[in-house]
This record gives structure tokens, C-alpha cells and sequence, in this order.
């Protein structure tokens, strides 16, 4: 598994009036509280300043490959509504080893 850097913003589909205005907000939320639930997904949320608006967001994902955060994506009731426009491998310098250990505790808690 890598770490990669995804990034996702508003598509054809996205309605005006940010976040809260869309459809499914919900159903996109416990989607996304899924795939981090499955340590698939690791960090995720908007960039400031883009909730109320045209959304843009950043996502990090520990996945084998590009298709594997496809894979992940392809299900979100949102597909429509976000598009990824850029996913690139994440390598991390500073804080690994907390990330690291953060990791082990989770897979280690009961």
C-alpha cells in the first residue's frame, strides 16, 4: 500500500449554494465515513473557503494504485457531483511515524 494525495472539486452536476445544498449529503457522508472506517481512506474535507461554494477537496488514501482509489470512488453517491482532478503518489517525510503509529493502534484496537 502507498499513500496518495487525491484531490476532488465541484462537477456538472454540483447545485449552487455549497455543501449544504446538495443532494445526498448524507448518504455521500457515511459513504466517506465507509472507506475510513476500512483505513482506506485516511484524511479527507473540503479546502477552506470552497464549503459554500464550488467545493474543492483534498483526500488521502492508502491504496495500492490509482484504479484502487477509482475503485473506492466509483460507489460515492456524490460521483457526480465531485470529480477527481488530480491523484498522485504522497510521500511523507515529516510525522510517519505518527501516522504510522495511529495506524497500528487502529488495527490493534478491539
Amino acid at each position: 500500500m502507498s499513500y496518495y494525495a487525491v484531490t476532488r472539486e465541484a462537477g456538472p452536476a454540483w447545485t449552487d449554494g455549497g455543501i449544504n445544498a446538495q443532494p445526498r449529503l448524507g448518504d455521500h457522508a457515511a459513504f466517506m465515513n465507509t472507506l475510513a472506517d476500512d483505513r482506506a481512506l485516511l484524511f479527507a474535507g473540503p479546502l477552506a473557503a470552497t464549503e459554500q461554494g464550488r467545493l474543492r477537496a483534498l483526500l488521502v488514501f492508502n491504496a495500492d494504485s490509482e484504479a484502487d482509489i477509482h475503485y473506492h470512488l466509483a460507489d460515492d453517491p456524490w460521483r457526480d457531483r465531485l470529480q477527481i482532478t488530480s491523484i498522485g503518489p504522497w510521500n511523507i517525510f515529516v510525522g510517519a511515524e505518527r501516522l504510522s503509529t495511529t495506524e497500528t493502534a487502529a488495527t490493534t484496537t478491539p
